[in-house]
Parts: C-alpha cells; structure tokens; sequence
C-alpha cells in the first residue's frame, strides 16, 4: 500500500463504515502511526477491545483497511493496516442519500471539534508551536474549472507531506491536523 494511493468510494455503505466517529478516528490512527493490534488501538483511544474490534470488521468489511499477518508474533494477534492513503468521495455521487448527507456533517463537525480541542489546550503548548499553528481564510472569484484546479493544487501538496518520509533531522515533529474547504458563498 502506498501511502499516497486514493481510493474513491462510491458505495454508501463503505461511506457509512468510514464515516461514524470512532471508526474515522481508527482510520486516523492508522493512517498516522501505521500497522497497529488491537489492544495497541484500544489504548490509544480509550475504548474497549471489543468496540475496536467490532469497528475494525466493519472496516475491513468496507475493504478501507486489511490484516497484516507477517507482522503478527502468533496466531493470536491481529495486526491492521489501512488500505489507502486517501479517501476520496464526493456528494454528487450519493443524490438524495441520508448517508452522505450524515456523512458530511459529521466531516464537518469532527474538523470543527479538532479545532475547538487546539484553542482548548494551545496554552499548554510551546510558543513555538503556539506561533506555528495558523488558521487563514481568503475570498476569490473562481471557475469551476479554476476551483478544481485549486483543490489538485492542494491535495497534492498534502498529500506530499503525509506520504514523505519524515527526515532524521533532529527537529521535533508532531501530528498535524490539516484541513482544506471551498465552497461557493456569499460574504
């Protein structure tokens, strides 16, 4: 699996799997962290083996992540992986669905709540980091064309910085939580 390979979900059913709370915050982990167990996800999220291991069938079921066998030290654990870098689905391919219309708020209130935890805890980080964290907004007249062209511009370049290889350089790095949104408005 490459870590900047795209998969485009087109059925409401893998849209539902990924989209409940718990199981896209698994997803993140993954994504972030890499291979993982089960006890490993459930320690990390603060939630019962059981629950991650029911979310985590549901996942595999939606083909979103896979067992990692040649990881495992015995037939007992169970490694997990994510089955793609990025997941890509739009609205217009779900008309008049529920699910993705669920589905969408849910991507909204999850980036909104990541958000309100930075502004909660932020004094608790170094000014550095405090100074580095940045939140901009802008206006343009654009094409369609021109706003699809914005948003491959964008996503290549976020892409490019969850797939690199993270330099030995000494820096100190942490998790990032990048998120991108244009839409048609009025001021």
């Amino acid at each position: 699996m490459s870590d900047s390979a795209r998969r485009e979900i087109r059925d409401s059913k893998v849209l539902a799997a990924m989209s409940h709370p718990l199981r896209r915050r698994l997803l993140d982990v993954l994504r972030l962290d890499g291979p993982s167990t089960v006890s490993a996800l459930s320690a990390r999220t603060g939630q019962a083996v059981g629950s991650i291991s029911h979310h985590l069938k549901v996942l595999a079921a939606g083909e979103l992540i896979e067992e990692v066998p040649e990881l495992a030290r015995d037939r007992r654990e169970r490694w997990w992986r994510t089955t793609s870098g990025r997941v890509d689905w739009s609205p217009s391919d779900f008309p008049d669905d529920p699910v993705a219309e669920a589905a969408e708020s849910l991507v909204l209130e999850r980036q909104a709540a990541l958000a309100r935890q930075w502004f909660a805890e932020r004094d608790g980080h170094p000014e550095p980091w405090r100074r580095a964290a940045f939140t901009s907004d802008h206006w343009a007249w654009l094409s369609v064309a021109e706003l699809a062209e914005l948003e491959e511009k964008i996503l290549a370049l976020l892409t490019e910085l969850a797939a690199r290889e993270i330099p030995d350089d000494g820096a100190e790095r942490r998790s990032v939580f990048l998120t991108v949104r244009a839409v048609p408005a009025k001021p």
